[in-house]
């Protein structure tokens, strides 16, 4: 497929009106084979209002390469939603609502659910079994403040540690010179853990991790070492955590340096983002565009996302 633009400068010069940027949604989308979203007939034919109509009688409905998408129902333009993509991807920690809303034009809500939106997308990727043949680092990670830094009325009991009374804990999995995967979970025991990594890491694989108990059981099912973090080991031989040591402060400077805090409730979506970052940070910025809008098949309502 031809690279239109390989930055933001590019992409704003060739998205000129609207009437390109939705022929370049249906290039991304459709890679020249245009199919119904409603039944997936390949046969339909075009209308003067610019939409599509399905040639199958048993479906005869209308379309755009929105329907189906995070873009459909959308009243923000096109053009505001590529460059939306763009600065969320290639910015290394994210853009906020608030600096999106004056970047596009629009309201900081609509901004909000704009990237709530693309977020959802960047979840919606399958991904291959980490493991085999190569070392699979876990470790996991504390999202949320920290005692010392509030004042003395709000600062919670009993939550140093592991504590996850104001903390959300993140696993994350990452292949030596691979993907990474990364889960919210409730807390760090072995039974939150251990299902987690067997959705995640092919049997019998050669995983590292640090000395927290609730990997003890990983060796039954792969061959597993571990560095003894509490004794100052973060070395031994061939076993380290420090590649996903290094995506969570990619994470955590993302949460804590552009959105200041997130909810429990929202937080899957921004480890997505980060997570999408961080496995395609060697992409062209054209190349993570249509990445996102092959992910985007997917639909999000706002009053959806308030329920979540």
């Amino acid at each position: 497929m031809e690279q239109h633009y390989t930055n933001l400068f590019e992409l704003v010069e060739f998205l000129k009106d609207e009437e390109t940027a939705v022929k370049h949604l249906e290039e991304l989308r459709w890679k020249g084979n245009r199919a119904c979203p409603h039944c997936g007939n390949i046969k339909s034919y075009a209308l003067k209002s610019g939409k599509y109509k399905c040639a199958d009688k048993d479906c005869d409905e209308q379309f755009t390469a929105k329907v189906g998408t995070i873009f459909e129902g959308s009243k923000v333009p096109l053009k505001k939603w590529f460059i939306a993509i763009y600065l969320l991807t290639s910015h290394k920690k994210g853009v906020s609502s608030h600096q999106l809303a004056r970047d596009l034009k629009v309201t900081q809500k609509t901004a909000w659910f704009m990237l709530q939106r693309l977020r959802t997308a960047l979840g919606n990727g399958s991904f291959e079994m980490l493991g085999g043949e190569t070392i699979v680092e876990i470790d996991e990670s504390f999202v949320g403040g920290k005692n010392k830094n509030r004042h003395a009325k709000k600062k919670v009991k009993n939550s140093q540690g592991r504590s996850c009374i104001d903390k959300t804990p993140v696993l994350g999995m990452i292949e030596r010179g691979g993907l990474l995967v990364a889960k919210v979970m409730k807390d760090t025991s072995a039974s939150e853990i251990q299902p987690i990594v067997d959705e995640t890491i092919k049997p019998n694989s050669t995983v590292m991790t640090d000395e927290w108990r609730g990997y003890r059981g990983l060796k039954k099912s792969h061959s597993h070492s571990f560095v003894k973090h509490g004794e100052g080991q973060y070395v031994v031989g061939n076993a380290h955590t420090n590649t996903i040591e290094g995506f969570w402060s990619h994470l955590k400077r993302s949460i804590f340096g552009i959105y200041h805090s997130t909810s429990r409730l929202h937080l899957q979506k921004y480890v997505d983002e980060s997570v999408f970052r961080y496995n395609y940070r060697k992409a062209g910025d054209g190349e993570r565009v249509a990445m996102v809008v092959d992910l985007a098949n997917c639909r999000l309502k706002y009053h959806e996302l308030k329920r979540l």
